[in-house]
C-alpha cells in the first residue's frame, strides 16, 4: 500500500471517530465548555504518555534509534509546534464546544464546523498552492453533500450562536495547515502528545478564570469526557498528524471533513 492510500486510510478512520465524537460532545454540553476540555485533554495526554513510550520502543528495536529530539534546534521546534498547534487546537475546542453548549444540534455543527474544507484550500492559495479542477469540484460536491446532511432546515435555521462554530472552522483550518507544516519535521506521536499538553494547560486555565468547575460534574459527564479524551482527543488527533504527513492539506480537509 502507497503512502497516500495509507494516510488516507488513517484520515478516514480519525474523520469516524471524530464524528462519533460530536454526539458526546453534545452530551457533555452540560458542563462549563473549557472544563470539559480540559478533562478530555488530560485524558490524552496520560493516554499519549505510554504510547509514545511503546512508538520509542518498537522504533529503537527496529532502526536504533527513538522518536526523541536529539539537537537543541529539533526541541526548539517540537516547542514551536505544539505551542503552534496546541494554541489553535484549543481556541477552535473551545469555540466548537461553546457552540454546542448554546445550541446542542450535533447535525448542524457538523455542517458549520466543516467548512474548513472550503476554507483550507483557500487559505492555501495564499500560500501558493493552486489545487487542481479536480479538487475544487470536489470541494464544491463536498459542501452541497454536508449541506443535504445537515442542514434540515436550511440556513433559515442559523442563529447568532453559530457564528462560533463558523470561527471554529477558520481556526481549525489554521490547525490543519499548522499540522500540515510540522508533522513531517517530528515524530507525530510526540507532537500529538505536547500539542494536548499545551491543550490541557490552556483549558484549565481558562476553566478556573471564567468557569467554576466542580468534581460533580466531571463524574456526571465521565462518559462524555472518556470517550472524548481516549478516542477523539487521545487517538484521533493522533491519527490526523500521521495521515496528514505527506499529503495535500486541502485533500486532508476533504477526507476529515467526513466527520460529519
Amino acid at each position: 500500500m502507497n503512502t497516500q492510500r495509507k494516510n488516507s486510510l488513517l484520515l478516514l478512520l480519525c474523520a469516524f471517530i471524530w464524528g462519533t465524537a460530536f454526539v458526546a460532545q453534545s452530551a457533555g454540553s452540560g458542563m462549563g465548555a473549557c472544563s470539559f476540555l480540559a478533562g478530555r485533554s488530560w485524558l490524552a495526554v496520560l493516554v499519549l504518555l505510554p504510547t509514545v513510550k511503546v512508538f520509542d520502543l518498537v522504533r529503537q528495536r527496529s532502526t536504533g534509534t527513538t522518536g526523541a529530539p536529539k539537537t537543541p534546534e529539533e526541541r526548539r521546534c517540537l516547542r514551536r509546534a505544539s505551542l503552534v498547534c496546541g494554541t489553535l487546537l484549543f481556541v477552535a475546542s473551545a469555540a466548537q464546544q461553546f457552540g454546542l453548549t448554546l445550541n446542542p444540534s450535533t447535525a448542524k455543527a457538523g455542517f458549520l464546523t466543516a467548512m474548513y474544507v472550503v476554507l483550507v484550500p483557500i487559505f492555501g492559495l495564499a500560500l501558493g498552492r493552486r489545487g487542481s479542477h479536480q479538487l475544487w469540484l470536489s470541494v464544491a460536491i463536498a459542501v452541497c453533500g454536508l449541506y443535504l446532511l445537515c442542514m434540515k432546515d436550511g440556513f433559515g435555521s442559523i442563529q447568532s450562536s453559530d457564528g462560533l462554530l463558523l470561527l471554529c472552522a477558520v481556526l481549525f483550518s489554521f490547525q490543519i495547515m499548522a499540522v500540515d507544516h510540522f508533522s513531517p519535521q517530528m515524530d507525530g506521536v510526540r507532537l500529538s502528545l505536547v500539542e494536548f499538553f499545551v491543550v490541557s494547560v490552556e483549558s484549565t486555565v481558562a476553566a478556573f478564570l471564567f468557569e467554576q468547575p466542580a468534581m460533580a460534574e466531571f463524574v456526571t459527564y465521565a462518559g462524555p469526557i472518556l470517550y472524548c479524551g481516549v478516542m477523539s482527543s487521545g487517538v484521533a488527533y493522533t491519527l490526523q498528524i500521521l495521515g496528514q504527513r505527506d499529503l495535500n492539506p486541502a485533500i486532508a480537509s476533504l477526507i476529515m471533513c467526513l466527520e460529519s
